[in-house]
Parts: structure tokens; sequence; C-alpha cells
């Protein structure tokens, strides 16, 4: 090196131990974060220097390339991190490094701002972020040659205790900045091609201007999202989204996003064909990487989605976000939660607009994302858009697979109907052979088929959509249904009307019925929604959704069964045989094991039978008995 042209030792501003200290070791929370501070302050200087050109300032080595070198030394234990970019005097060397906080890109853009120009691409605190080496360094120093072509060459070194030297020296250098790092004991695998490279990829890949490492380029991606969508082809977009995800097949759909205000920030968002954590195991592994012009901040940053959308692969890069905040500053930060409502906002706008023009595509997303989609019920802000995607199957569905909505089901509602009605079963099949569905089928009203106990947490969250209430089918006023018309009088074959006497009678059985059932249940009641099943169990009004008691017990396992009502279908054949058989021994044993096997039956199709052996006990009793009055009459 040579001779020192004038020079001095000085003391860097503030209380610099402690603060050095903070800013080495508690700002970050990974070491090699100082290689990507390193290269964004490489990037600012090109990018100043870029910008001088474009305003015909004189420049030195103007035809150099605007590249960035990285190489080390094994054996010396030495990183240097190079750039051609605008480069810095001794004065701006004070100014810029030894003043903790200063930032000269933020000086920059002040100016660039001034003229009217764009400082968009600066990228952060060089004051702050280049103190990162210290976590990884025993002393730092930088060579630089400004722009200018009758500035001195500068040099600055410190071990960052508490001082530096900063002297102007009498050799003439390219134009440009070299920082080189002596490295500690504990951080020399950083003096190894394939941990630069890696770190480099990993934090920098999108940086506009060539990263070399032993001549090597090694950021050849480019940062898409940062490219007008007219110039994009969705060939580009497929790579892209392979390279972020290692995903094989292309993306289902992608959002390209754009906002300039209030907030300025991009980002390229992707929806996967499938979903590869069916067993939901790896809960985990999801989230935006997030990035600070071009500059990794944190991958996988949760809180730019809420979970229920956690199937978005992509990344946010934003313009207003500081470059060295922290995870614990982000969710603090203002402009980051504004970032994050938009980035929700534009996901929800894909997939409204992906349901309205392309069906079979939004059908395929269901499939695949939909179980998770659902967790959105907690999402109220953005209650109506949630509402709006939504799908079911139903039965007015032409087989299990066929998606409803719940604007599809408003569109098909009776005249008169003020509820959306749904009922939560294991299949279809299940579901529609259930008594509680009976009512329905006779009065043609459309009942929405859940599946998956989430469905009814979705839904009873929501409560209303578009002013018409959600409602279990098992908690619905059947005077309500009544009134509406039978959907087809001649297929329906009624019971003939009883008797005065046979009332008197029935109003007997339903008390012997209730006095044998005892506390088990809530009352017995003459129903009024069964038209095809003998009984079944309904809830009190106003009471829980069996399938949500359910959910509930599985919570808690010592949760008791809630009482609920039997209710006994007036004018069934089974129930007809019951009351003659009761007309002639209200005290015969077939009618109270009939009753028995009624109420276990029903508490066995809610899913409420502890115990099936006396069930079963009994079953196989009555298929003896009717077993040999059918042979009896076989054989005359």
């Amino acid at each position: 090196m040579s001779e020192q042209a004038t020079g001095e030792r000085v003391a860097f501003k503030a209380e610099i131990k402690q603060l050095l200290d903070i800013l080495a070791r508690s700002l970050y929370s990974s070491r090699e974060i100082f290689l990507r501070e390193l290269i964004s302050n490489a990037s600012d200087a090109l990018d100043k220097l870029r910008f001088e050109s474009t305003r015909g300032a004189e420049i030195k080595d103007a035809d150099a390339p605007y590249e960035i070198t990285v190489g080390f030394d094994k054996d010396a234990r030495t990183i240097t991190i190079t750039d051609t970019g605008v480069g810095m005097t001794k004065e701006e060397l004070i100014s810029q490094v030894g003043t903790i906080a200063k930032s000269g890109a933020a000086e920059f853009v002040k100016r660039v701002e001034a003229e009217n120009g764009d400082a968009s691409s600066v990228i952060g605190k060089f004051g702050v972020g280049f103190y990162s080496v210290f976590m990884v360094a025993d002393e730092a120093e930088i060579v630089s040659r400004s722009f200018k072509p009758d500035a001195k060459t500068a040099r600055w070194v410190s071990d960052g205790e508490g001082e530096y030297e900063v002297f102007e020296l009498d050799e003439d250098r390219p134009r440009g900045t070299t920082v080189t790092l002596k490295l500690k004991e504990d951080a020399e695998e950083f003096a190894d091609k394939e941990r630069l490279s890696g770190a480099i990829k990993k934090h920098s890949n999108f940086i506009s201007f060539p990263i070399k490492v032993e001549d090597e380029h090694v950021n050849t991606v480019g940062a898409l999202w940062r490219e007008p969508k007219s110039s994009v082809t969705s060939e580009q977009y497929s790579e892209f989204y392979k390279f972020l995800t290692y995903d094989g097949d292309d993306p289902l759909e992608t959002a390209h996003v754009s906002v300039d205000a209030p907030i300025q920030f991009k980002a390229l968002l992707f929806i996967p064909k499938r979903e590869y954590d069916i067993f939901g195991l790896n809960r985990d592994d999801y989230g935006l990487d997030l990035y600070v012009r071009r500059v990794l901040i944190q991958r996988q940053n949760k809180e730019l989605l809420p979970e229920y959308l956690a199937f978005v692969k992509g990344v946010v890069d934003s313009e207003d976000l500081p470059l060295n905040i922290s995870r614990e500053t982000l969710q603090e930060n203002v402009v980051f939660n504004k970032i994050a409502q938009n980035v929700t906002t534009h996901v929800l706008k894909t997939l409204e607009k992906l349901a309205k023009d392309d069906e079979k595509k939004f059908a395929e997303f269901w499939r695949e994302h939909g179980r998770v989609f659902k967790l959105g019920y907690t999402d109220y802000p953005n209650r109506e858009k949630y509402a709006k995607l939504l799908r079911f199957n139903s039965s007015k569905a032409k087989d299990k697979t066929e998606l409803v909505s719940l604007a599809d089901y408003v569109s098909r509602m009776k005249e008169d109907q003020k509820e959306i009605y749904y009922f939560v079963g294991p299949s279809r099949e299940a579901i529609d052979v259930d008594p509680r569905v009976e009512m329905f089928k006779r009065k043609d009203v459309e009942v929405l088929y859940l599946y998956d106990p989430i469905d009814e947490l979705a839904l009873s969250s929501l409560r209303t959509f578009e002013e018409k209430e959600l409602k279990s089918a098992d908690q619905a006023d059947p005077a309500e249904i009544e009134k509406m018309p039978d959907a087809n009088d001649e297929e329906t074959t009624k019971a003939e009307p009883l008797s005065d006497d046979d009332e008197l009678h029935f109003s007997s059985l339903v008390e012997k019925i209730k006095k044998t059932l005892g506390d088990r249940v809530e009352d017995v009641k003459v129903s009024k929604r069964l038209t095809g099943s003998p009984s079944c169990l309904v809830n009190p009004e106003g009471g829980m959704s069996g399938s949500m008691q359910k959910i509930l017990r599985a919570a808690n396992k010592g949760m008791a069964t809630p009482k609920k009502i039997f209710e006994i279908n007036k004018d069934h054949a089974l129930t007809r045989n019951l009351l003659a058989i009761y007309k002639k021994n209200e005290n015969d044993e077939f009618l109270t094991e009939t009753i028995e096997q009624l109420f276990d039956a029903a508490q066995l199709l809610e899913g409420d039978l502890d115990d099936p052996h006396a069930l079963v006990t009994r079953l196989n009793k009555t298929l003896e008995k009717s077993s040999g009055w059918y042979k009896s009459i076989t054989e005359g």
C-alpha cells in the first residue's frame, strides 16, 4: 500500500462500543447477514453511479462494467467485496461510515427526490448495515476511489472497538469501493466459495447488477416481480415459480401485483396446483419471502398473509421498509401491516376472479386448498370476500363432487324462505337418508351438505350471508318449513287420520315413551319434520347443533352428551303398530323393547350411542322372533 498523504485517527461518535454491540450482535439473527448488507451497499453505489451518468456528470473509468465481485483468501482468512460504483472520498467515508446510523443512501434519496429523479432502487442505511461486519470480522478495511476524476483514493480501517483510522492515499485506483474483512477464527467458514455463493443466492439473488464469486456469476435469476406485467410471459412466470418452490408443476394461478400508493410494494404470488402437506405434518412450512428493494429480509414471513392463505407461494418486495428491520419490529411496523392487508386483499381478489372466469379451475383450487381456506372464518375484515369464495356440496348438486356457492344457494331460495340451511354428515349418502332432512326434501328446500367439521365452524361464525341467516337443518323451525308448498303432492302418501279415540291413546303412548326413556331425553314430542322415518333426536330450540356438540366433546372428553328431544312420527306404519299394541296392553314387553330400540337407533344415527351392546342384543332378539313369525307364514 502507498504511503498515506494525509491521515488521522478518529473516535466514533456516540457511545460506540455499546452501540456496535447492539448493531452487530442483536440487530441481526444470522451472521451471514453481513454479506447481504455489504452487497446491498455495493448495489447502492452502482445505482448512484448510474444516476450520476444519466444526469451527465463526468465519470472516471466511464467504460468500466457495473458489477460486484466477491473474493476470499482461505489461508489469510479474508473476504473482499468490490464494486465499480460511485465510490467515496475521505470526507464521505467519515460522514457515511464513521458516523453510526448516518445514512449515505438516505442522503442520496433526498437529493434525487429534490431533482425529481427515481431513487426506488436505493436499498438502505449504509451506516447501520455496514457494522454487521463485526459479527464475523476482527478488522474491516474500506479502500475507495470516488467517480469524480479529481478525487483521491481514501482508506478507512477499524476493529470496531471505538476508533477508526481514515487516510487519503497517493495511489490511483479504479473507480469504486473494496471492503476487506479479516475474519474471526470462528467465522473462517465464510472464506469459502460455496459458503459465499450460497449466502448470496439466498439473500441477494435478485440484485440488478452481476455478482461474481471467483469470476462465476451467481445471481442469475432476475427479480421478475419488478418487471412490467405486459413484458412477462406465462413461461417466465412458471420458470420463476419452479425456481422459488422446487415444484415440478406449473402454478394453478399467478398474481403480479404492483402498488404505488399509499404505500409502495411489488409482489409475485402463486397458487400451487396441489396441496403437498396433505397430512398436516408440516404446518410451519408456509409464508412469503420478504424483500426490501430486491434484498431478502426474511424467508417465509408468516405475517404477510393469514394462515388460511398459507397455500400461497411468492415474494413481496417493499420500497418503504428499512433494510435492517427485525422480525419483532416488523409486527409493529405500520407500513408492513398495510402491505400485509394489501397482499391479503389481492389474493382474495385473484381467487374471486378465478371463480368468476374459470369455474373448473376454481374447483381444482377448492379440492386442493379448500380445507385450509375454510380456516378464514376468523378473518372478520375480509368476511364478505371470504364468504363469497366458500364452496359446498348440496341437495341440489348432481353428485357429491359438484360445488355450490352461498350465492348459488341464495339464487334458488324459495319465495318465503328466510334462512340458508345446512347439515353436517360423513357423506352425501348418509345425509340423504337422515330423518332430519326429510321435511326439506318434501318441500324441495335446498340443504348445503357439509362433510367436514370445520365447515360448520365457518358457517356458524359467518352467521349470515346477504342478510340470510345460516342455520343447521336440525335447528330449523318445522313450522317455517311447513308453510312452504310440498314439492309434489302426488308422490306424498299421507296416512289415514287417527280417530278421536286413537288420538287420546296416542297421547298416552307419548307419555309411555317419555316415562320409559326418563331423564335420558329432554322431552318426547310428535314430529312435524318426519316423513319416511319413525323417530329421530333433535336439539332443543336455541341449543347447539349436534355436530358442534361432537366437536366440543372431542376437545373435552369428560363432557356429557346433552339431552335432546325425541320426536315420533305419528303417521309412520311402525308407530301405528305400536299404538295398536299399546291399546291392547300398555305394559307389553315388545312395546318397551321397541321404544328402547328406536331411541338407540336415533342415538346411533346421531353418533351419540356410547355402548351398542344392548342395541345389538335387542336387535338379535327381534330378528329371532320375526324370523319365526315369517317361517310360520311361509310354511302355511
